[in-house]
């Protein structure tokens, strides 16, 4: 089977990129730091580029890229969505686990593209210090990239979603533009193998301002599980009931 070993060689070769591309774009950034928006945007469009060819694994984005400020609300299946938000939208920032801020390469483009890092262990004054963060950060406009399970789900997994999205929503009166994917079908959570197909990332119409908290759940989950189902249907998935045990 091929298929391992050309995965193999696709992921060190996307992480030796990740350091070749640190080493000319980070001298840059330091001088001039809305460079580090373009150095994460080349990354993420270079490793698209390179799974479609090296392991067969395309990707398209739907729907209706955000531009201005809102809460990109997504669901995440791998580290290729987070990939390929990036590479389709203006100013990313995301809520991140805080432990991503010592990891090389990536926690510091992270803190220059102003991600906000959240201490999941500590629920109260995670959501505390997320929101003073979210706020300062506001003088920095962009999109605010949240994922409201709070962790990667593979697919047919279920997960709740987590009132951190509710809050923020509150928080910054903007548009909220839930997004689906498929990705976890070809680029799992963990492991070596990459599979080919098409993965997709597709943002939905908005859930404007001023929707209750239990309204706003309901409908961010409503339309983001179902769209994702869709989308891994696509794919060749069927999905199992939601109400199943």
């Amino acid at each position: 089977m091929l298929q391992y070993p050309r995965s193999l060689l696709f992921n060190i070769q996307m992480y030796v990129v990740m350091v070749l591309m640190a080493l000319v774009y980070t001298p840059l950034t330091l001088i001039h730091r809305p460079m580090a928006f373009h150095a994460t945007r080349s990354y993420c469009r270079y490793v698209r580029w390179s799974a479609a060819w090296m392991v067969g694994l395309r990707s398209e984005i739907r729907g209706q890229v955000p531009q201005g400020e809102c809460l990109i609300a997504s669901k995440h299946q791998s580290f290729f969505d987070i990939l390929m938000i990036v590479s389709a939208v203006p100013r990313p920032k995301f809520i991140m686990k805080a432990e991503l801020r010592f990891v090389p390469i990536v926690g510091w483009y992270a803190k220059w593209i102003g991600c906000v890092p959240v201490d999941r262990g500590k629920r109260g004054r995670a959501i505390a210090a997320m929101k003073e963060q979210v706020e300062a950060g506001r003088a920095s406009p962009g999109q605010l990239i949240i994922y409201p399970q709070g962790t990667r789900v593979a697919p047919d997994a279920k997960l709740p979603y987590k009132v951190g999205s509710a809050i923020l929503y509150a928080q910054l009166e903007q548009d909220c533009i839930p997004a689906a994917t498929n990705v976890g079908m070809f680029w799992p959570r963990a492991g070596v193998l990459r599979k080919p197909g098409l993965a997709v990332v597709e943002f939905l119409p908005a859930i404007p301002p001023g929707r209750a908290q239990a309204d706003f759940m309901r409908e961010l989950e409503e339309v983001v599980e179902t769209a994702s189902e869709r989308l891994m249907a696509e794919a060749g998935h069927r999905p199992a009931s939601r109400n199943s045990p």
